[in-house]
């Protein structure tokens, strides 16, 4: 909590307890700023704010008045983080900041990454919510808005934590959410076509991209794959000392082998000249780039190879190629991948896994980059023995115009495909039409909790679902033999 005049140069004592950009979420004592979205300008809001006991506002539109403090500032959006730097006493300064961003893969090495840096140590924030040893709570966005961002970065500090590693995705650099924050150690993925409504123009996403990179601190460390086709556009932003991972021996931390098992991933890299071997229950070759990328943040973080390779067979990712437990002749896996890219290295390991068909739920999700999805249907009717397509967190879209594009340039070449527009429902199909040694696939959600409808967000996992499906069934299957 801190006074107006402790955050502007105002005569007002008005003590303000958070800062809020969704006026739904505006509480007595709150300050109210009135950021410019894609689709609204919370100058609207303001009534709203006030009615729920907005203390003071921040503005860039002219003229208004109010019973409150009213703060005039060029640019809302702009100021945004800026306030919220100062309300939380900096909290981005009193720790060690490490940025991953990349298409496919933040999640990942984020995760990795603090497992080797130690959850009591290290912060996380990112797609599965926000934790550390004292704490494990949920966030809305990947990357979220500068009001929550700092608050949750606070929480950490009041943890103990020393250093966070958060998912930096290039729309947070869009949107301007992460302008206030040095890094000191970033790491990129990978860089394939994604988020074009956004950006506008694939380079244009590499620009966002490359802003991480621009960001970390001339003494601090920028991870690079090498073996990306856009290394040398990362390389040429990178501000920091550049430290490189990938399968050549020109890399700092080189892959020289790995076998992909259906239980564990075999690895040996190449680090000072010494191999280092190790099995990982992380699976797929594009796991092997991750656990690369989060040795080096380790290294960069002052930990020894040796001290992290113990750690990375506990390395566990929920909703990330996580087979379930299912105790049936077929298999189920769920995992987030989303776009073209992922998914394809997706299906690819998994058909040399020994498994009999492959059947995918999949959706796109909604108000998002609407270009992927005749790519990402071609590339699971593609790779895949069956697909079922439906909805993924809509948002204002009508799903049946989602699957349409998804669906739109195979509708007359394929047949191993069908529709089912809602997921719950899709999810017991892919259940119901799984044969023995069958591998049933639901992509696009991973371990998230949420379904982002047009008016509401609803409870959804499909992990849950996907365990709830496989009862339904067993009870069908019992159900039938009894009368039989």
């Amino acid at each position: 909590m801190k006074k107006l005049s402790a955050l502007y140069d105002v005569t007002s004592d008005v003590e303000i307890k958070a800062i809020k950009i969704n006026s739904k979420e505006v509480e007595p004592g709150d300050l109210f700023i009135c950021t410019k979205g894609v689709t609204a300008d919370r100058h609207d809001f303001i009534p709203d704010a006030l009615k729920r006991g907005a203390s003071a506002l921040v503005v860039s539109r002219k003229g208004i008045t109010a019973p409150v403090p009213v703060i005039e500032v060029e640019d809302t959006n702009q100021e945004l983080p800026k306030l919220c730097a100062r309300f939380y006493d900096h909290p981005e300064k009193k720790m060690k900041m490490i940025g991953v961003t990349g298409t496919d893969g933040k999640t990942s090495v984020a995760t990795i990454s603090q497992y080797l840096l130690g959850f009591d140590a290290c912060g996380y924030i990112g797609t599965n919510g926000r934790r550390c040893a004292a704490f494990d709570r949920d966030t809305n966005n990947t990357t979220p808005d500068a009001d929550k961002l700092y608050g949750y970065l606070d929480e950490f500090v009041q943890a103990g934590c020393n250093c966070t590693v958060m998912e930096a995705s290039s729309e947070a650099f869009f949107r301007g959410r992460l302008q206030q924050i040095s890094y000191d150690v970033s790491a990129i993925t990978n860089i394939t076509k994604e988020h074009l409504n956004i950006h506008g123009s694939f380079e244009n996403y590499i620009d966002c991209k490359c802003q991480l990179f621009r960001q970390t601190k001339k003494d601090g460390f920028c991870i690079l794959n090498r073996d990306d086709e856009f290394f040398e556009v990362v390389r040429d932003a990178c501000n920091g000392k550049i430290l490189t991972y990938g399968k050549g021996e020109e890399n700092d931390l080189q892959i020289v082998d790995f076998h992909v098992l259906p239980h564990k991933t075999e690895i040996t890299y190449r680090y000072q000249g010494n191999d280092f071997s190790f099995d990982s229950p992380l699976l797929g070759d594009f796991n092997v780039y991750n656990l690369a990328a989060a040795l080096l943040i380790g290294i960069s973080m002052g930990h020894s190879i040796e001290q992290m390779l113990p750690r990375l067979a506990d390395v566990k990712i929920s909703g990330r190629l996580e087979l379930l437990d299912t105790k049936t002749p077929y298999y189920v896996m769920v995992d987030y991948a989303h776009t073209p890219n992922g998914i394809q290295k997706l299906l690819n390991f998994v058909h040399t896994l020994d498994i009999h068909r492959s059947i995918v739920v999949i959706g796109s999700a909604g108000e998002r980059d609407y270009l992927k999805r005749p790519i990402m249907g071609e590339t699971v009717v593609n790779n895949a023995s069956y697909a079922i397509f439906t909805y993924e967190d809509p948002r204002s879209e009508d799903p049946k115009d989602i699957i349409d594009m998804l669906v739109s340039t195979i509708k007359d070449t394929h047949d191993n495909y069908e529709i089912v527009v809602d997921r719950h429902e899709a999810i017991q199909r892919a259940i119901d039409l799984a044969l023995e040694k069958d591998m049933v696939l639901i992509l696009g959600k991973g371990n998230e909790t949420y379904e982002k409808l047009k008016d509401e967000t609803i409870y959804f996992n499909d992990i849950e679902e996907a365990l709830k499906a496989v009862e339904v069934r067993k009870k069908r299957e019992e159900a039938k033999a009894t009368q039989a």
